[in-house]
């Protein structure tokens, strides 16, 4: 199997509809043992949710604005396994001020507490990690592509998701000499728990099947997503790092919906005016 003997760290599994929940699933089912995080009130429903995985599966206390849990999580994995092979980075939050259309108005207290949690938590975790690492591994950081363009709605979030794909290219460089690998998986909008806290959610996800070439449903692309993941985390990608690996139906690729030229061909022309009217 794809992941036979892989000992993993999974963060962000939360209930079911969770994506890491998914990528959970297929790993255990591709022979992988697994470790979850959780902390605070929800830890008890990723408890829950560890048992509907595997009964006995472990969850691990990790909140990752304060140290002392990246040192305790290095020592407990050190006891269960003395190793890991492969991370899943999957852990975002910002403030709601710092979302839906309020990006010029967003305090700093705000922006802080989004890019700690988003972005700085990749590198925090990484480090963790590495000691457990002696022999490579593979990272796989779960992103909303925000390379190159802006998104509505999205805001302070936009911009710690695009710090979260920098600081993975620089784990990459700093973290390749080891052996270990870091990359995005930029997956398309998805009906999570996460995209619920969205405003202006919905009105995203229903336009992107018409500019995605292979179509795109955000209740039925989780599977997609979750098998990507799992690759990026086995062997079979043994020279890619520093990379962002697109799960979106290659929307990324198009730059706009399909014109309809029937539609166009109604159309009267508009007349020309001579110049000086």
């Amino acid at each position: 199997m794809l992941l036979q003997g892989k000992k993993l760290l999974i963060t962000g599994v939360l209930t079911p509809q969770s994506l890491a929940f998914g990528i959970a699933e297929h790993a255990l089912a591709q022979g992988a043992e697994i470790v979850l995080t959780g902390f605070g009130r929800a830890k008890s429903l990723t408890e829950r949710s560890a048992k509907r995985l595997k009964p006995g599966t472990e969850v691990l206390e990790l909140d990752v604005t304060n140290p002392a849990h990246f040192t305790a999580l290095t020592e407990s994995l050190k006891q269960r396994w003395g190793q890991v092979d492969g991370v899943l980075h999957s852990i975002g939050y910002a403030p709601d001020d710092a979302l839906g259309g309020n990006f010029l108005n967003t305090p700093w207290e705000s922006v802080q507490t989004a890019f700690r949690i988003s972005a700085f938590s990749l590198k925090e975790l990484a480090v963790a990690c590495m000691p457990l690492m002696p022999r490579g591994g593979s990272i796989v950081a779960l992103d909303f592509d925000n390379q190159n363009v802006a998104w509505p709605i999205y805001d302070w979030m936009g911009v710690c998701k695009a710090a979260l794909e920098s600081t993975a290219r620089y784990l990459a460089r700093d973290l390749g000499p080891k052996g270990i690998r870091v990359n995005i998986l930029a997956a398309g909008p998805l009906a999570t728990m996460a995209a619920k806290g969205i405003p202006g959610f919905k009105a995203l996800e229903q336009g992107w099947g018409r500019q995605a070439p292979l179509g795109w449903n955000s209740k039925d692309s989780h599977d997609m997503v979750s098998k990507t993941a799992c690759a990026l985390l086995s062997d079979w990608l043994p020279s890619t790092t520093g990379e962002m690996i697109h799960v979106d139906g290659g929307y990324h690729a198009i730059g706009a919906p399909p014109v309809d030229l029937k539609a166009d061909e109604g159309a009267e022309p508009a007349a020309s005016k001579p110049s000086g009217e």
